[in-house]
């Protein structure tokens, strides 16, 4: 049958065909093309022959047609036939379709959707018949019946794909349906309404075909919702993240995890190249994921690791580049800004949940970047070395850059810094491809920004040293280049780089080698600051390579992570080696002592770590020291002065320097000659003969110290008839040997208490070299203070912290019977103690100054902070015992009496430790405890010991307040108020602890009048800062305004001013500017508080707008929100409108206030715009907000117009008295001083008109008249009374020329202003 099938519609015409086929049952027909098509023969060919017998013109023909065609789909369907016997009947049914009438396919497309809807599609691969259908369907100009009407074949295609995506689809021809539309004409409704329904069908698949959707679906997106469709991608992986996270941070003996880590990282990996690969090719596309995610950045769904990594994948596009790390770069920055700015409000806590933190998503991205998604990482490179090159230390005045280390200090930048330096770090972990890279660009930026600091640089390259040094075996060259810049670099830089790079140096002989020959050549070279590099280079390698026999010291090399390193060293090098090799570089560095008084100094400075170090290098350091001492000694016994000082001074012509700093080596010989008796010798007992120079040194010192108690000022030709003025030769050379002088007596001060043995000689040796020392000091500064600048203080102490420790402790805290005689001798003089005091403080200076402090472990934290606890609790316990009203009653001395040094040292050391000790503030705390009950103790927090400390000084404040207005000193009030501060810092917000502080703040506020401007400042801030962080200070503003309103009195004097008396603390002296100011600035921190959350508000609207699922229940958990805000804004309101009727005096107050007012207004009007907003997504707007506009309308605006004219009549008298005086200068003063006063009055009535104009647009918007409480400015309303007129005008014309012509310059902007008050206030 089907030859004959064939054969008839081989003839030309078709008509026998036809009537054999109309003879022909529809299924034999059915079954017949079946079983053709089944065995693999001519089913194409038969196919041909049927539809050539089925003209669609006839009814019958239609229908055959019709049958055969859904007979032709099933069969492909059905997944039986071969697969080019599927291909070709697809084929010629693609051909056919566009020949059916429209009501036909209009039955097809619902056959498909059906089928679809059923799930009854075996192999989807008839699908591709679809979009010919409905393209077929649109081309279709008739009206079809569809359903119970009538639609065009435009409409009917749009109720199909309705009906398509209304219904449900199965799993597996997802991607095969959202394919098919690509093909279909759509219009941008449709595309959206496709995009949302194969969005939902991404949770119902494998986690292994989303990759294929994504590429579908951005196909799609070319046609439209390009924005939708990224927004569905990162939302569902951020989803997925986070459901992923949280199984795994959940109970770990669940293995219900549904998704293992690694496959999900791959297949976001997969993703985010196809949308990489489609920005590439639709830039439109790259246009709307920047806008996306501009938009969100403060919801916590848009910006999250995957959308970080796709952002970082996607700079690889050159056109994106910048945009993206702008973008990035901003992110960061704002999430640490309201980071800070939510840890320092306990307001915003309350009302903001704490997102998760950019930086965070962003290490995540790093880690997650271990999955083979090398298109990020280099990406994460460049952001790393953006944000630490942005962000890093800026240059502060003489080169000196102060990193802190405490969270609370550091601002924003520095947390950006650091998080670039982690990604660095980590990154740098992860991925090997990409080591080389890394190391070479950060030493790139260490060799070529040597002007700017570049410390955060070094410490990455440290730390990246520190994790792997073997690995850096490969990249060694790199550092060996970097080396040849040596000399170039300032000095800080090498020994930076240097000690970053010595674990290096100890697995790398090549390396160390080339090093070493860089430092030779250095050693000869012509500028100062290389061969400084030289030493400091050798210094350090003699300190890391350790000779065998050296003591074991605790702190003998810095440890490094690897453990092959040490069987490394140890293999590689053997002791030996390493002996000859530091014997060696110690013969390169006597050569120095031939240098400038600089490189000799940096020597001198450095022995002693070495041979604290490596012990065995003693003999050949202590024989130099020795012949290098014995240059400037003079050994005949009855010769004074002991020391040739001449000798230590270079004068070339007209100039005269330091040669040789004697004092320096001095102190270099008595330190290692100290450590040498304690850690050496003892273990020396057999060694007699090689003891030599420790005798000589020994006694070179007893000789020295004897003979300079001996010497008079006379014989060192420094008595008080000495010339030390700055200009003359003779006078710097008095200068030089005066320091000179004072070092060594400082320096045989130390080194005779420390071998004392408490002797009560000894002891009386110190106290005479003290003496010696004071009046070359008190010389000194009695000549520098008839010149400018005090010289004396700028000496560094040569005493080392450890010993100011020892020698606080003996003096204050020593009560041991068999020490009490020898102590009495020094005890006895106030000068001495007074002066072992001064020099902690000025070591603490130095520490928070610069990070560590001069003399022996001056560079090792944690010696500095046991040192540190030993001096504060000694400090301590001498002003808590003996405070300061005590102590003056014996003496009035001039100079500030021991316990307020003390308390100044306290003061200082609170805030040292906080800035580089936060992590050990509890051992801290633990070390000040006296009670040594170690078992209980242990047990406090930190709190519970902060307040205890607190407690000490809060009763120490109140013996202060309550003592004698005479007695009262200003100044230990207000240092005791920054210790509060200081410790009240490290009270947990939420402890009770805290409450009873600020309770006791404010209660003390209240009760005390003291009338000392800069004690109120610091008590008032102290409240504030701990008020903030238990709740807003809002009215406690409105108090303190009520009393300063109370205190100056009115604007309109006729008007008596009951006075509120909330704060004592506030009067007369206090109110104003002081008071005022400190509540301005709070009121304007406020201000900014409200303002961060109304931005959060208007971008949670526009978010809902946007996602047009907008419900009228989509704005109410806002309310609370919302209502915060507004009684915010409430409480300030009637805090300005005290302070507008306060008669300030003119100057910053009036400034201030004036601006602040203006902010005020653009608050309110920013909320306004927010209702606006609001009422546009169908909200409305609070009672309390139609009660806040209300009260604005009645309590400020017409008050600020009051004020303004208040300030330009003041400003007017203030003119007119200029002119009375006559004198120009003084007319010019008066005039500047108005023009800045009345500066920012234009500002403030523009702001209220804004606030009124879009005030009257929310009245319209959300039907309620809110413009019924304001009174519109009748500021502006003026009339010309003639007669005045003519008695201004006569005025004028009397006063000079000059004048006039003075004003007219100065005056121009503000003068219509002012001349329209005039005439309101005259009226």
């Amino acid at each position: 049958m089907d030859q004959k099938i064939i054969s008839l519609a081989a003839e030309k015409t078709a008509d026998r065909l036809q009537e054999f086929l109309q003879s022909l049952k529809d299924n034999d027909l059915a079954n017949l093309l079946q079983n053709q098509a089944v065995k693999g023969k001519a089913a194409g060919a038969l196919l041909r022959a049927i539809f050539k017998g089925s003209p669609c013109s006839e009814e019958a023909g239609a229908l055959r047609r019709l049958k055969i065609y859904i007979c032709g789909i099933h069969l492909v369907e059905s997944g039986d036939l071969q697969k080019e016997v599927a291909s070709e009947i697809i084929g010629l049914l693609m051909l056919e379709a566009h020949n059916f009438p429209g009501p036909l396919l209009v039955e097809l497309a619902k056959e498909f959707v059906g089928a679809i809807e059923e799930g009854s599609l075996t192999t989807g691969k008839s699908l591709e018949l679809l979009p010919i259908i409905l393209t077929a369907l649109v081309a279709n100009k008739e009206n079809l019946a569809y359903g119970k009407g009538v639609l065009s074949g435009e409409e009917c295609k749009k109720q199909l794909i309705n009906t398509l995506c209304s219904g449900r689809w199965d799993r597996q021809y997802v991607i095969q349906l959202t394919s098919m539309f690509k093909d279909v004409p759509l219009t941008a409704e449709e595309v959206e309404f496709v995009m949302e329904k194969v969005l939902r069908m991404f949770s119902k698949l494998n986690l292994q075909e989303i990759p294929p959707l994504v590429y579908q679906l951005l196909v799609l997106s070319s046609k439209g919702s390009r924005r939708r469709a990224l927004e569905g991608i990162i939302t569902f992986f951020s989803e997925l993240d986070k459901q992923h996270n949280e199984e795994q941070s959940g109970d770990e003996l669940l293995d219900l995890v549904t998704v293992p880590s690694g496959e999900l990282r791959h297949v976001e990996g997969t993703v985010i190249l196809h949308i990489v690969f489609a920005i590439k090719l639709d830039s439109e596309l790259g246009r709307e994921l920047l806008k996306h995610l501009k938009a969100g950045q403060d919801f916590s769904n848009n910006i999250c690791p995957f959308s970080i990594a796709l952002l970082l994948s996607v700079t690889r596009i050159q056109r994106y580049e910048e945009q993206v790390f702008d973008l990035l770069k901003a992110s960061v920055v704002k999430s640490f800004k309201d980071l800070q700015l939510l840890q320092g409000s306990k307001f915003l806590q309350n009302l903001v949940t704490q997102r998760s933190c950019v930086s965070t998503m962003i290490l995540e991205v790093v880690k997650n970047s271990v999955h083979s998604w090398d298109h990020v990482t280099q990406g994460l490179v460049e952001f790393g070395f953006i944000l630490m090159d942005s962000y890093g230390p800026k240059k502060i005045l003489d080169g000196k850059t102060i990193e802190t280390s405490s969270s609370l200090s550091k601002i924003p930048n520095q947390h950006a810094c650091k998080l670039g330096a982690n990604i660095l770090l980590e990154t740098f972990k992860i991925h090997e491809m990409i080591r080389q890279e890394i190391l070479e660009q950060v030493l790139n930026r260490v060799v070529t920004r040597a002007s700017s600091p570049i410390s955060h640089y070094l410490d990455l390259l440290s730390s990246i040293i520190m994790y792997a040094p073997l690995v850096l075996q490969s990249c060694s060259s790199k550092v060996t280049e970097t080396f040849d810049y040596l000399s170039f670099l300032p000095l800080q830089t090498v020994q930076g780089l240097l000690k970053a790079v010595q674990p290096l140096l100890k697995v790398s002989m090549s390396v160390r080698d080339s090093l070493i020959l860089v430092l030779r050549k250095a050693m000869f070279a012509s500028q100062l600051d290389a061969r400084k590099s030289a030493v400091a280079g050798f210094l350090l390698l003699l300190k890391n390579f350790k000779v065998l026999g050296s003591l074991s010291s605790s702190q003998c090399s810095q440890s490094i992570g690897v453990s092959q390193v040490h069987v490394d060293v140890h293999s590689r090098y053997n002791s030996v080696a390493n002996e000859t090799f530091c014997l060696e570089i110690i013969d390169s560095l006597r050569r120095c002592l031939g240098q400038q008084a600089d490189v000799r100094l940096m020597l001198y400075e450095g022995f002693y770590d070495v041979l604290r170090r490596n012990s065995q290098l003693a003999n050949s350091i202590m024989q130099t020291l020795l012949s290098q001492l014995k240059q400037f000694y003079e050994p005949e016994p009855d010769v004074l002065p002991p020391l040739k000082l001449e000798a230590c001074i270079l004068t070339q012509g007209d100039r005269i320097s330091l040669q040789e700093p004697l004092d320096y080596l001095l102190c270099c010989v008595q330190h290692c000659l100290v450590w040498y008796k304690s850690r050496v010798m003892p273990l020396q007992q057999e060694e007699e003969e090689e003891e030599g120079f420790y005798q000589d040194l020994e006694d070179m010192l007893e000789s020295v110290t004897s003979r300079m108690i001996k010497s008079e000022l006379e014989d060192f030709e420094l008595d008080k008839s000495a010339d030390f003025s700055q200009n003359s030769g003779v006078g710097i050379k008095n200068n030089i040997c005066a320091s000179l002088v004072m070092g060594i007596c400082e320096v045989l001060i130390e080194y005779n208490f420390s071998i004392s043995n408490f002797s009560k000689n000894k002891f009386e040796e110190v106290l005479s070299l003290f003496m010696c020392y004071k009046k070359l000091s008190d010389i000194l500064n009695e000549k520098a203070g008839k010149g400018k600048a005090k010289t004396a203080n700028k000496m560094d102490s040569f005493l080392s912290m450890k010993f100011v420790s020892d020698l606080l402790t003996a003096l204050f805290r020593d009560s041991t019977q068999s020490h009490e005689e020898s102590l009495s001798v020094l005890r006895s003089s106030n000068e001495f103690m007074r002066y072992a005091v001064s020099v902690a403080l000025q070591k603490v200076q130095q520490l928070k100054e610069t990070g560590h402090v001069s003399g022996p472990d001056g560079q090792n934290p944690e010696k500095i902070f046991q040192n540190l606890c030993d001096i504060t609790r000694v400090l301590l316990w001498r002003y808590t015992s003996i405070p300061t009203s005590v102590e003056d009653l014996g003496k009035k001395e001039k100079g500030k009496s021991i316990s307020l040094l003390c308390l100044e040292g306290l003061q200082k050391i609170f805030s040292a430790v906080q800035q580089f000790y936060q992590p050990k503030i509890h051992h801290f705390l633990r070390a000040l405890d006296v009670t040594d009950n170690e078992g209980e103790e242990a047990e406090g927090s930190v709190s519970h010991r902060a307040a205890f400390q607190i407690r000490q000084f809060q009763r120490c404040l109140l013996n202060l307040l309550s003592s004698q207005e005479e007695d009262f000193d200003s100044k230990e009030a207000l240092l005791l108020v920054t210790v509060l501060s200081n410790l009240s810092r490290l009270l947990e917000p939420s402890s009770p602890q805290f409450v009873q502080m600020l309770s006791w703040t404010l209660k003390i506020c209240k009760e005390n009048s003291w009338e000392d401007a800069s004690f109120c400042k610091g008590l008032m801030n102290l409240l504030f800062s701990l008020h903030v962080l238990y709740k807003s200070p809002v009215t406690l503003l409105r108090d303190l305004s009520q009393d300063i309103h109370g205190h100056l009195g009115d604007i309109d004097q006729d008007i008596e001013v009951e006075k509120t008396n909330h704060f004592a603390m506030v009067n007369l002296r206090t109110a104003a500017p002081t008071v005022c100011l400190l509540v301005l600035s709070q009121a304007e921190k406020v201000l900014e508080e409200v303002d961060w959350l109304i931005t959060k508000l208007k971008g949670q609207v526009s978010q809902e707008i946007l996602s047009e699922e907008a419900s009228s229940q989509a704005t109410l958990p806002n309310h609370p929100v919302e209502k915060a805000i507004i009684m915010q804004l409430g409480t300030l309101l009637t805090f300005f409108h005290e302070l507008v009727q306060t008669a300030l005096p003119s100057g910053s107050c009036v400034d201030i206030l004036l601006k602040d007012l203006c902010k005020m207004y653009t608050i309110l009007t920013a909320l306004v715009r927010y209702y606006l907003q609001v009422c546009q997504s169908s909200g409305g707007i609070l009672k309390n907000m139609e009660k806040l506009v209300k009260l604005s309308g009645s309590h400020l605006t017409p008050l600020c117009y009051s004020f303004i004219s208040y300030i330009q009549n003041k400003s007017q008298s203030l003119t007119c008295t200029g002119e009375k005086k006559g004198k120009a200068p003084a007319v010019a003063t008066a005039m500047a001083r108005v023009l800045r006063e009345t500066k920012p009055i234009p500002n403030l009535i523009f702001a209220i008109e804004q606030y009124e104009k879009f005030l009257i647009h929310l009245s319209k918007k959300s039907k309620v008249n809110l413009m019924q409480h304001m009174k519109l400015s009748t500021s502006r309303d003026f009339k010309i009374k003639g007669n005045i007129l003519d008695v201004v005008l006569r005025e004028d014309e009397d006063d000079n020329e000059g004048t006039a012509s003075e004003h007219e310059g100065q005056n121009k902007e503000p003068a219509k202003k002012k001349r329209k008050k005039e005439m309101k206030c005259l009226s």
